[in-house]
């Protein structure tokens, strides 16, 4: 028994190497040299098309470009969620003396607040990239004839 055994164990052994052979050969000459080292552990989907690229009737470019709104509104949502949280930290660690030392992160934080919803805000609910295209183009439009807003009118044309 003992002897039909050693035989099958080095039957299995061989099926294995051979089997096995090509499989590691190809791992360790090809694929690891090849493979790019990235410093983060996310999926990294690449730069598609904007939607101001598109063609008029190009449904796909326009389904790519939507994805795409959606993964940088989400990756922007938890930036915001992560600095809101580091303020919101360092306010609880100093307690009365947040003004003192939290208020960098505070001003940070409520920056970028004022440019998601400069971007993302308003929208309303289907919120799609062809609205925040709109949006974006009309606050260009804005700008250009009346200055940055918030800094009041500086067309003398409108002034009341």
């Amino acid at each position: 028994m003992d002897r039909e055994q050693n035989a099958f164990y080095r039957f299995m052994e061989s099926v294995f190497y051979v089997l096995d052979t090509p499989v590691e050969y190809f791992r360790e000459k090809i694929v690891k040299p090849n493979q790019k080292k990235y410093p983060w552990y996310h999926q990294n989907f690449r730069r598609v098309p904007t939607i101001d690229e598109c063609y008029e009737q190009d449904v796909v470019c326009f389904q790519e470009a939507q994805s795409q709104f959606e993964r940088d509104k989400m990756v922007d949502s938890q930036i915001i969620s992560i600095l809101r949280q580091r303020y919101e930290d360092c306010a609880w660690y100093y307690g009365e003396d947040k003004d003192d030392y939290c208020m960098d992160l505070y001003k940070i934080a409520e920056d970028a607040s004022a440019a998601w919803f400069a971007k993302y805000g308003d929208l309303g609910a289907p919120g799609n990239v062809i609205t925040a295209f709109m949006k974006q183009k009309h606050r260009m439009i804005w700008e250009r004839r009346h200055g940055p807003i918030g800094s009041g009118i500086t067309n003398k044309k409108y002034d009341v």
